[in-house]
């Protein structure tokens, strides 16, 4: 029966992928502190930089530097950035000016940072994001010993008001349970840039974005597809790790967003893609064939039992999962996007294989 594989597939990510975090138990080394370089591309990013560059100027951690890359910026970043020198030693500034003969995207301006890195540990974060804790450089950073190249961390977005703030969490929370939840098991395929930490010498042993560079996104899931392994990778999500970011406030800037995310989708390795799709097309065909069962009321004792079975372990997982990724008040709306979400994010892709523009954006 259809509707019992679709259900054994969502249970066995549940148990698989999603469960991994919740039991995960993060084990940090006693190290010796390494120096570490953190790096912040700006684009007309002023507003933010005033407000959440001194949460990162100040952490806890002894030796560091904090890298910004004031890219081709028409508004008054020169100016805020210049005012937080003389305060901060640590701080560095590179710029790239405008050159109407070249555009380029953000790859070009982290690729600019990570020249400008005088350490081997490399922390990325974005401008509009800032650490929920003193302690993310240490926490992120604690794990570079041995083999470990590549550190997966969290980053969440602000809690607001509205249906959009919560399905953007939302979408943020499940992709982070899935992406954690898979490097865990061996499979690591994608971090974020706004809480993602690599080493230079890796960086540039394995030729930078390489083929990803003409993309418009990429500068952390493609890299991290192309050069994480089952050993070279970790992941870190004490919420002392955790970055926060403002969320699109509008629809039409969301969906922009995650348009401008799916580009790198196609680019993705076989066994990922596959991973990555199975899940919400068993979802979408769970629903499907659990509505259809309910209406003919065909088998429909047997379709309660799996639908209630697979609702208590989906709450279970998502009590905890909230708990580990700090995100509340998402419990009922999360539920409900679930139903509704392969929907819309399939849409977005969809729109987006339509619609694609070669324009090489920055953002």
């Amino acid at each position: 029966m259809v509707f019992a594989f679709a259900a054994f597939l969502q249970v066995l990510y549940y148990l698989c992928f999603y469960l991994a975090v919740i039991l995960y138990r993060q084990n940090p080394q006693n190290h010796e502190i390494k120096p570490v370089s953190v790096i912040i591309c700006a684009r007309n990013e002023a507003e933010n930089l005033k407000k959440f560059l001194p949460i990162v100027l100040e952490q806890d951690y002894p030796d560091y530097e904090v890298i910004v890359v004031n890219d081709c910026s028409e508004d008054n970043t020169y100016d805020i950035l210049g005012s937080y020198l003389q305060k901060y030693p640590h701080l560095k500034i590179s710029t790239v000016n405008r050159d109407p003969r070249f555009t380029h995207n953000k790859k070009f301006a982290q690729f600019i940072g990570i020249k400008a890195a005088s350490n081997d540990i490399l922390l990325f974060t974005d401008a509009d994001c800032y650490p929920e804790s003193k302690n993310w450089i240490s926490n992120m950073t604690c794990h570079f010993h041995g083999s470990t190249d590549i550190v997966l961390g969290y980053g969440g977005y602000l809690r607001g008001k509205g249906l959009l703030n919560k399905y953007i969490r939302y979408d943020t929370m499940t992709i982070a349970l899935n992406y954690l939840g898979m490097a865990i098991r061996g499979i690591p395929y994608m971090g974020v840039g706004r809480n993602l930490a690599y080493n230079k010498s890796l960086f540039f042993k394995n030729k930078g974005f390489g083929r990803f560079n003409h993309l418009i996104s990429g500068d952390d899931d493609l890299f991290v597809n192309s050069n994480a392994t089952r050993k070279n990778t970790v992941v870190e999500f004490r919420k002392d790790s955790h970055t926060r970011s403002l969320p699109p406030s509008r629809l039409k800037l969301w969906i922009k967003q995650k348009k401008r995310h799916f580009t790198t989708a196609p680019y993705y390795r076989l066994r990922d893609k596959i991973l990555l799709l199975t899940e919400p097309v068993s979802r979408f065909i769970f629903y499907t064939t659990f509505a259809v069962l309910i209406s003919l009321l065909f088998y429909w004792k047997y379709a309660l039992l799996i639908f209630g079975l697979r609702l208590i372990l989906q709450i279970l997982i998502l009590v905890q999962g909230m708990k580990k990724l700090n995100e509340s008040g998402l419990l009922f709306y999360s539920i409900i996007f679930d139903i509704f979400s392969p929907l819309i994010n399939g849409s977005v892709y969809l729109s987006n294989l339509i619609t694609r523009s070669r324009k090489n954006t920055w953002k």
